[in-house]
């Protein structure tokens, strides 16, 4: 099984991507992964969906929105951050925009003259770090390995940070098994009460819906797609009857139901 993720090899990504059976492979875009997998060329990815203190990464609900593919599997991975670096002077720290965010405020208190440069992953601000005297990566203590120095560890603000990562397989092995499930729905019209109509039918059949977001579509200023995630299987009768409800709202759009998966927690 061939599984495609964020790279370079080291990024958090790569370290969920383990949980998965396979020959692990690298991109530098989450939409990249999405359509990689949508068109068959890999059987697996594993992209980040959501952080505990950043809060979802919009860019994979955009990929699902826009390419037919199934969540087969969670993964939650708590997040451990580090500053890595050559030397303790530095002048620029790099790595993914999301870590950079959830280490703003040792970095301000610590380091507030640095500036901060945005990269495509933590591996990818390991690397500049490695390559560059002057720059500080953030990224998991063991990135660091032998030619880098570990400046200080655990310098993420919330001692609780932790990502979700979700694992997408081809349209064909959407499952209806699992204790969770995720869709996305367009309901192309807009009127006042429109996501109560969306909440009701859940809400009136006990599912505890873990997430609700809303994206802009693309069709035109103030039309959104919505994703939603409930904590119930697609093989449930009242999860059914609820997704029969919302087709009915939706009838002028679509919706999207992306599988029903379990969920795991990765320690590494």
């Amino acid at each position: 099984m061939n599984v495609l993720t964020l790279g370079p090899e080291g990024t958090y990504s790569h370290r969920a991507a383990k949980a998965v059976d396979g020959n692990i492979e690298f991109t530098e875009s989450v939409t990249a992964i999405v359509e990689a997998v949508a068109s068959g060329e890999y059987d697996r990815g594993v992209v980040p969906v959501e952080n505990s203190i950043e809060g979802s990464v919009t860019e994979s609900l955009d990929a699902f929105a826009e390419y037919d593919v199934a969540v087969v599997k969670e993964i939650i991975t708590p997040i451990r951050h580090a500053l890595l670096a050559q030397r303790p002077e530095f002048d620029v720290v790099a790595s993914h925009a999301q870590a950079l965010a959830q280490c703003r405020g040792y970095l301000e208190e610590n380091y507030p003259q640095a500036r901060l440069e945005a990269v495509a992953s933590t591996a990818r601000g390991v690397e500049r770090a490695r390559e560059d005297a002057s720059v500080a990566g953030i990224g998991h203590p063991d990135n660091a390995k032998d030619d880098l120095q570990i400046l200080a560890e655990d310098i993420q603000d919330q001692s609780s940070n932790a990502t979700r990562f979700v694992v997408v397989a081809p349209a064909s092995e959407r499952s209806e098994a699992g204790s969770k499930s995720s869709f996305i729905v367009y309901p192309d019209v807009d009127y006042p009460g429109l996501l109560l109509e969306m909440l009701e039918p859940f809400a009136d059949r006990d599912i505890n819906m873990t997430r609700v977001e809303s994206r802009p579509s693309g069709e035109r200023l103030g039309d959104y797609v919505f994703h939603i995630d409930v904590e119930a299987g697609l093989y449930e009768e009242r999860t059914q009857e609820a997704l029969a409800d919302i087709d009915d709202i939706a009838n002028g759009g679509w919706v999207r139901r992306l599988g029903s998966y379990d969920s795991e927690t990765v320690l590494y």
